[in-house]
């Protein structure tokens, strides 16, 4: 009599190790750590300033070293995560996130906090380009079209939680930290992913990795300088003549850089964005309605942050609550995402933008009729509707753009979009806010915040008008 032996069925080595409901909570969570981040400062600022003796140039440092270190070796990121490997690049990442808001929470001064928080970016970069590679590599079918709409889901959400969470911080000084808590908050946090990624979170990389594309790394950070450095530094500074001569290269370094990128793609190598990546419609489209979204987002948050506390001169934490009905608007909307866009495909996002645009319409309205006391109740009605649009389009338009993009591709895709995303909201703050601390001086508080409520409206016009241009499936 024979016996028959069963044996457990054995994965194809072919086949891609598959993410987990642990590794994906895991890379979320270092997915919201970074846009936190972006935004929790907006009302700490004044603390910060006041405690470090910091001029306003300095603390629009604060803001824009973060953000232009961040948005410049994105790319770069998702490339090294493909070629030495996205859960290797992933922890190495987050450790390095984690030891940099560490540096932040205990700066001595300005200074230090200032290259503290470009050393944070930094590490944002490596880190984060890596989440959305994971997902491409690692899921497919349903699970990928879930993976994404949670992600799009918790970069929107971090967005507005961020500025909620730091006035909380800062004026609750647990142990007398003061406004070092928003930073220092970010280690047991990054202590906690380090754990559960160096278990659940598996390691991938691309098939066929290329070098680094030396050239377009350093074209691409030049293109990225000369733009984002002047329109965020520009106005604290005067506009001395070096913003306008960088700003006047900028189009010529771009040029440049397109040529080698073209030239290294037709050659048979991977650039660092290969222009060939474009012809997917999905993500060049996708990109740019992400730009006037991303602007009008971050730009609002900046400016409400600085019109509440500078012109109203509420608290942080009155300041940050004032957001609250956009987080809640936001989480529950967005959770609806998945089938809405599976059953009405991208239409849904441009329902999203007019439903936006009426919530931006009510917020200017309640501006003008309340101030100066414009605060949770008055932003109530506007904040919730702008942000229920806003969930209907961002997680939807994450998803979209890498929907097209083969595994092997990920981290670069992963890089575009993310670069793409966080250097449109750096130049959000850069020109919504310009215009605003532009005109309170002649126009005043109220009318200042109106007037660039309106610009913001127009944004949102935009991207609806975009919108229309999308693949009508969402796969």
């Amino acid at each position: 009599m024979t016996e028959t032996v069963t044996t457990p069925a054995v994965r194809s080595p072919s086949a891609p190790p598959a993410l987990g409901g642990p590794g994906l909570f895991t890379v979320l969570l270092a997915a919201a750590l970074p846009l936190i981040d972006f935004f929790i400062v907006n009302v700490a600022l004044p603390t910060i300033g006041t405690d470090l003796h910091a001029s306003e140039a300095v603390l629009e440092l604060v803001v824009a070293g973060y953000g232009v270190a961040y948005a410049v070796l994105l790319v770069l990121g998702g490339r090294l995560g493909d070629l030495f490997g996205r859960r290797r690049l992933f922890l190495g990442g987050m450790a390095a996130f984690g030891l940099t808001s560490l540096a932040c929470g205990l700066a001595p001064g300005a200074w230090s906090l200032v290259a503290a928080r470009v050393a944070q970016g930094a590490a944002s970069a490596a880190m984060l380009p890596q989440v959305l590679a994971t997902i491409q590599a690692t899921t497919t079918g349903g699970r990928r079209a879930r993976a994404m709409s949670l992600y799009g889901a918790t970069a929107g959400l971090s967005m507005v939680a961020g500025q909620i969470l730091g006035g909380v911080l800062v004026a609750a000084d647990i142990a007398g930290t003061g406004w070092r808590s928003v930073f220092l908050v970010n280690v047991p946090v990054v202590v906690l992913g380090l754990v559960l990624g160096a278990r659940f979170v598996p390691e991938t990389r691309s098939q066929r990795p290329e070098p680094v594309d030396g050239p377009g790394t350093v074209l691409l950070a030049l293109s990225l300088l000369t733009l984002l450095v002047p329109l965020t530094e520009g106005r604290a500074a005067g506009w001395p003549l070096w913003t306008w001569l960088s700003l006047a290269a900028f189009p010529g370094v771009a040029v440049a850089f397109y040529a080698v990128e073209r030239r290294a793609d037709r050659a048979g190598r991977t650039p660092l964005v290969p222009p060939s990546l474009f012809a997917l419609v999905s993500l060049r489209r996708g990109l740019a309605l992400m730009l006037p979204f991303s602007i009008g987002f971050s730009g609002f948050m900046f400016v409400i942050a600085v019109a509440l506390q500078s012109g109203e001169h509420l608290d942080p934490v009155p300041a940050g609550m004032a957001l609250a009905p956009m987080a809640v608007a936001f989480l529950f909307v967005s959770l609806a995402g998945p089938r809405l866009i599976s059953r009405y495909g991208s239409r849904v996002v441009t329902a999203g933008s007019v439903i936006q645009g009426i919530g931006v319409a009510l917020i200017a309205l309640a501006a003008w009729r309340d101030w100066p006391h414009l605060g949770f109740v008055a932003l109530l009605p506007g904040g919730a509707v702008a942000a229920a649009g806003q969930a209907l389009q961002l997680p939807n338009v994450l998803r979209l753009v890498m929907s097209e993009v083969p595994p092997a591709r990920a981290g670069v895709g992963s890089g575009v979009m993310v670069t793409t995303q966080q250097s449109a909201l750096a130049l959000g703050v850069a020109t919504l806010g310009t215009l605003f601390l532009s005109l309170v001086p002649h126009q005043g508080m109220r009318d200042a915040l109106v007037t660039t409520l309106l610009v913001q409206l127009g944004l949102v016009v935009l991207t609806g008008l975009l919108s229309l241009r999308l693949p009508r499936t969402v796969n």
